[in-house]
């Protein structure tokens, strides 16, 4: 099991949330998407490790933007 965090940004309440959450949940081998629009920050829970540009194309496709990683 993978758990990794992300933060996406342009997320502002529970709508779009959900909109993020089921593009992730598409992505083979995902488990589990917990979005926390405070934080601008989604967990995603997966069987295997997550290529960072499919998660970058789900959340993009929903019309929010993956924030760089440090």
């Amino acid at each position: 099991m993978t758990v990794r965090t992300y933060t996406v940004i342009g997320m502002a309440c529970g709508h779009c949330a959900g909109f993020v959450t089921q593009e992730l949940e598409r992505i083979s081998g995902v488990t589990a998407v917990a979005v926390d629009i405070e934080r601008d920050s989604v967990t995603v829970t997966s069987e295997r490790s997550l290529d960072i540009a499919e998660v970058r194309a789900a959340i993009e496709e929903t019309g929010y933007e993956l924030a760089e990683s440090p």
